[in-house]
């Protein structure tokens, strides 16, 4: 995944559950040539792959990902490319080429101006990820009874000593209480027995606690009003408890299955349970302490105050542009540059192609590992809540960058 300072990023980041919940049992995970630990792109090993020419192009993928790759080129050129597979400089050419080639010409542009590499030995893992939409309203209207809250101001991060650095370096989430002792910030259960309550935090409301939960797993989604009307909410902030899994918490209770009085491992067999079983299912939802905040993004960033919600267009990535459903892929930003065109192949045939990565998660981690967004609506949300495919991928890199890799110590083969 919206799964991070922008929308969409958070949807898988800070979640960890994009595509099935529960893995089937024999899942085989990507194989990286060397660990996530090893840094970036270029120290996991690059190898330059086929043409693109050689890769089969279908010319409505490749109008799709033009159109992604062109609209991406604006925040490329403001990126650091922490994988080491590229300089700024690098998209300089391709980019200026994209804003005018015609897209009914898109595979001949790709074969023009891009080389393929296979980063870590190119063992892909792709799951699915969409923007969810459920009922919900700015105000609180009857039988719209949950609150969707905005980042609350006194959620801040431990000042040096006042708290020990996480894994990654960064000092905790947490609040400062009365005393001015830096503590854990409300949990989950906290906040839905209201923690937050009265403060004027309500950015909306919600119709079903158990939909807003999944769009929390999302990161993102629709809010749709009563009268019709669209609201759109992007990842703000989290409270920075860990995320726990409710899928594995079923499975673990023996709940997951075909058998009698059994549910399907995917978010519909979840959130099936979750509504036969209220109260087991909000002491479920409540194992799960980590806790989403939003933002409203009806009205996309640059664009002009009061142009409302645009269907058509995707919630907002990594980038700061919106996200294209069957086109953009979330990756770990140390293995593939924001931006890049990516080459799937895949046993899942409706993940094989081309796709655009434009977003990121914190859940997806490491070389070759995606999500896959495949917009909103029904079908949107029945292929992402299945989606567990393995294979291969490519990342296309401008013409040049390869052999400038190939000079250096750990370049490309």
């Amino acid at each position: 995944m919206f799964r991070r300072a922008a929308g969409l990023l958070a949807s898988c980041a800070l979640l960890s559950a994009c595509g099935q919940l529960i893995p089937p049992s024999q899942q085989v995970h990507p194989v990286h040539a060397g660990p996530s630990r090893a840094g970036n792109a270029v120290l996991a090993g690059v190898r330059r792959g086929p043409p693109p020419a050689a890769l089969g192009l279908t010319a409505t993928a490749g109008r799709a990902a033009l159109q992604a790759f062109a609209t991406s080129c604006s925040r490329m050129a403001l990126r650091t490319d922490a994988s080491g597979l590229t300089q700024p400089k690098d998209w300089a050419a391709p980019c200026q080429a994209a804003a005018t080639w015609p897209r009914n010409d898109a595979v001949r542009f790709f074969i023009s101006w891009f080389e393929t590499a296979e980063v870590g030995g190119g063992t892909a893992y792709v799951t699915g990820y969409f923007e969810p939409e459920i009922a919900g309203a700015r105000s609180h209207l009857p039988s719209y009874d949950t609150p969707v809250y905005r980042l609350p101001p006194d959620l801040v991060r431990a000042r040096p000593g006042d708290a020990p650095p996480g894994p990654d370096g960064r000092q905790p989430l947490g609040r400062y209480d009365a005393n001015g002792i830096f503590v854990a910030y409300w949990d989950r259960a906290q906040i839905e027995d209201g923690a937050l309550a009265g403060l004027g935090l309500e950015l909306a409301w919600a119709a079903d606690p158990a939909e807003l939960f999944f769009l929390q797993v999302q990161g993102s989604g629709r809010l749709r009003a009563p009268d019709g009307t669209i609201m759109r909410i992007g990842y703000a902030g989290e409270n920075g408890w860990s995320y726990t899994g409710i899928g594995s918490v079923l499975n673990g209770l023996g709940l997951i299955g075909s058998g009698p009085g059994q549910y399907a491992g995917s978010m519909q067999g979840i959130l099936r349970y979750i509504h036969d079983h209220p109260a087991e299912g909000r002491a479920l939802m409540r194992q799960n302490r980590s806790y989403i905040f939003f933002r409203d993004t009806t009205t996309p960033r640059g664009a002009a105050p009061g142009t409302g919600f645009d269907p058509d267009a995707g919630p907002i990535g990594a980038l700061s542009v919106p996200v294209s459903p069957r086109v953009t892929l979330a990756a770990d930003p140390a293995y593939v540059p924001l931006g890049a065109p990516v080459f799937l192949t895949t046993d899942r045939p409706e993940v094989i192609g081309l796709w655009v990565a434009q977003d990121t998660g914190g859940a997806i981690k490491g070389a070759n590992r995606f999500d896959s967004f495949w917009g909103a609506g029904a079908d949107a949300r029945r292929i992402a809540g299945g989606m567990s495919a393995r294979g291969h991928a490519l990342i296309l890199l401008p013409r040049g960058a390869l052999a400038r890799l190939a000079q250096g110590t750990g370049g490309a083969r």
